[in-house]
């Protein structure tokens, strides 16, 4: 997704362009920094930003999260290949299918500029003598390129390279991408590798004519790079037309569609077309198996301590648990006293929850020369990350239990008319975005309450989708609905541990009318006046469905 989704513990800022899909993205194409940015790295990032761009319009959606009730993968994003010659015009192609499509909710424009090699001293050299070939195959590392273009086709996350084209080498620094619904990948070898071509769903050859691009190329190289045309010509001759004719074009065979460089509204008309059909059929495909399924069950409560659910831990319920539970669901209890107890439970669960957590004996020396073995934790990363809002009011008691924790957020809310889950946003850190750390992190994943299991479900896929195990996450929630959706996330993720404090026997289904029924207006002398509500009916078939856990403690953190 973009960079907003950073958090401060990243090794690297994630740089990329954010524009929304309806809007129309710049349509310049740079490769290599002018003065305008400055000298150093962070010019050459922005810079990449352009080649490498996210735009979004509203959210995730909850079918290209790619998994059914049993947790199964139900699609990839849709991927693009656009392949022509040098200044033929494929990054002006890409960014308006990107415009003809309309509202897609995230879409990737990933430039093969990213993944030159990293070169040796010789190789450098030569570089900055303009006497290396860069539009040779063998200056493309492809199978990166190919890896980072599967994770993201899966939907997993990637951390895709930075290259530096004043120093010619690529950058210690990696841009963050995860969620793309789309990706478009454009380069002149972007059919070329096989392994490449195998990912591609639809694959396009922009032709035009030698001499347009030569022009276009001279323009641009002199008015953007700062060359001169004889150096542009010198380069021409001797690398691109080489590379064009000899590994450029032979590729447009492989190309499902052959788009001009020029006069080219009705062939992209076509391609958005089809692109926008082949997502609605992945739509189609996930609400035969939506999660609008997760609704009330016939189940109890004591149903969920049995053998069926063996990672599923209630806190014991004690006289002073009860008290807690007690104080909370009364609607007079004070806004203060139910912040206080709030506190209180969120202590319980992190204090129970980090039990969980693998521990190795460890021999201390006590003040007194004495012996004594206790326990030490035996894992490196341990973060949490909170579901937005409701996720919040857990956030405190984590850290009085580690205080140094590292937090990251979700923020994931029901579609208005189908109440299916979008992912609107997501901050993670560092530990769960690099997929090596991530394997062998632990993550606290908080919500308030589990209902549907909707939220959870989708949270609890993002963390797969970066990497991290099922035995790994640790769902801490203060209510679990008993004939919520609390069994499809058992059988879906039967390694996921959740710590609750109390089951709840009732899921009710209500509508939230409170964003259909505007409030009465106030007559002169400040009392209420008639109500002006529309009828329940008229409220029913506009608002938004809910499920209530009850009796509950409302809605927590809104």
């Amino acid at each position: 997704m973009s960079d907003s989704l950073g958090t401060g513990e990243q090794s690297a800022p994630a740089e990329l362009l954010e524009i929304p899909a309806g809007a129309r993205p710049p349509l310049s194409r740079t490769a290599t920094p002018s003065n305008t940015f400055g000298p150093g790295a962070r010019s050459e990032i922005l810079l990449q930003a352009k080649k490498n761009t996210v735009l979004k319009s509203h959210g995730r959606p909850p079918w290209f999260t790619r998994y059914d009730e049993d947790g199964h993968s139900v699609g990839d994003a849709f991927v693009i290949g656009i392949a022509g010659g040098s200044a033929s015009g494929k990054t002006h192609v890409a960014r308006r299918i990107v415009q003809a499509l309309g509202s897609i909710p995230t879409v990737v424009i990933l430039s093969q500029d990213s993944f030159y090699k990293r070169h040796s001293p010789e190789d450098l050299e030569l570089a900055f003598a303009n006497r290396y070939d860069f539009d040779h195959p063998d200056a493309i590392d492809m199978p990166l390129f190919a890896s980072c273009l599967a994770d993201l086709k899966a939907g997993r996350q990637s951390n895709i390279p930075i290259y530096s084209f004043t120093q010619h080498q690529r950058l210690d620094e990696t841009k963050y991408l995860y969620g793309a619904a789309i990706i478009i990948v454009e380069g002149i070898l972007a059919l070329h590798d096989p392994a490449l071509r195998k990912l591609y769903d639809l694959k396009i050859f922009v032709q035009c004519d030698s001499d347009l691009m030569l022009a276009r190329r001279i323009s641009r190289d002199v008015k953007e790079r700062g060359r001169s045309v004889d150096g542009v010509l010198e380069q021409y001759l001797r690398y691109v037309k080489p590379a064009y004719d000899n590994f450029v074009q032979p590729t447009s065979r492989f190309a499902n569609i052959i788009v001009p460089g020029s006069d080219n509204t009705v062939a992209i008309e076509l391609i958005a077309t089809h692109v926008r059909r082949k997502i609605e059929d992945h739509s189609r495909l996930y609400l035969r198996k939506s999660l609008a399924r997760i609704g009330p069950r016939d189940l109890s409560p004591g149903d969920l301590k049995d053998q069926h659910f063996p990672n599923l831990t209630v806190l014991r319920q004690t006289p002073q648990l009860q008290g807690i539970f007690t104080i909370l669901r009364d609607r007079t209890t004070t806004r203060e006293d139910f912040i206080f107890f709030t506190d209180r439970l969120s202590t319980y669960l992190s204090e129970k929850a980090m039990e969980f957590l693998p521990y190795v004996t460890k021999e201390v020396t006590t003040p007194i020369s004495k012996i004594y073995a206790g326990k030490q934790l035996a894992v490196n990363d341990v973060c949490g990350v909170s579901i937005l809002r409701s996720g919040g009011p857990l956030e405190r008691g984590l850290r009085r239990v580690i205080q140094d924790i590292r937090m990251g957020s979700l923020l994931i809310q029901s579609e208005d008319k189908t109440g299916e889950p979008l992912l609107l946003h997501l901050m993670l850190p560092c530990c769960i975005r690099q997929r090596s750390l991530a394997k062998k992190s632990f993550v606290f994943l908080l919500d308030a309450q589990i209902g549907t299991g909707a939220a959870a479900f989708m949270a609890i896929r993002v963390l797969l989708d970066h990497g991290v195990p099922q035995e790994n996450i640790i769902f801490v929630t203060m209510i679990v609905a008993a004939c919520g959706g609390v069994r499809v996330l058992q059988r879906a993720f039967p390694k996921v541990r959740i710590i609750c404090g109390t089951i709840d026997p009732v899921l009710r289904e209500s509508w939230a009318l409170w964003d259909t029924l505007p409030s009465p207006p106030e007559t002169a002398d400040g009392e209420l006046g008639t109500p002006t509500a529309k009828t329940k009916a008229e409220a029913e078939a506009e608002g938004r469905r809910v499920w209530v856990v009850e009796p509950g403690m409302g809605h927590i953190g809104t």
